[in-house]
């Protein structure tokens, strides 16, 4: 059974940081491009930082010089450290797993930026 978890997503006051993980079961974690999704209420879902197989990065242009993703292997975690939060950042992200054809996704953590 593939389970993805997102945990990390809290309540902060701008400019804080904050880290998320995404712990993965039934992959084969190595394999796959590892993406964070986030969704604000009212607004389609985006596309917010990937990492592939191999270590190659994308980020979404509001997130840039911000947010850095990161994956280990061994752990078959992925991160996604979040600093200089903004309350435009406020929504529920969520983790994506790819492979070819094939993918799947976590419930997603809530994540609220407000002073």
């Amino acid at each position: 059974q593939v389970q993805l978890v997102e945990s990390g997503g809290t309540l902060v006051q701008p400019e804080e940081s904050l880290r998320l993980s995404c712990a993965t079961s039934g992959i084969t974690f190595r394999f796959y491009a590892m993406s964070w999704y986030r969704q604000a209420p009212g607004k389609q879902r985006e596309m917010v930082a990937k990492i592939t197989a191999d270590g190659r990065r994308t980020y979404a242009d509001s997130v840039q010089g911000r947010f850095t993703i990161s994956r280990d292997n061994e752990k078959k975690v992925m991160l996604l450290q979040m600093n200089s939060l903004k309350p435009e950042d406020t929504a529920k992200y969520y983790c994506h797993a790819r492979l070819e054809t094939t993918e799947y996704w976590g419930q997603g953590t809530q994540v609220t930026v407000s002073s």
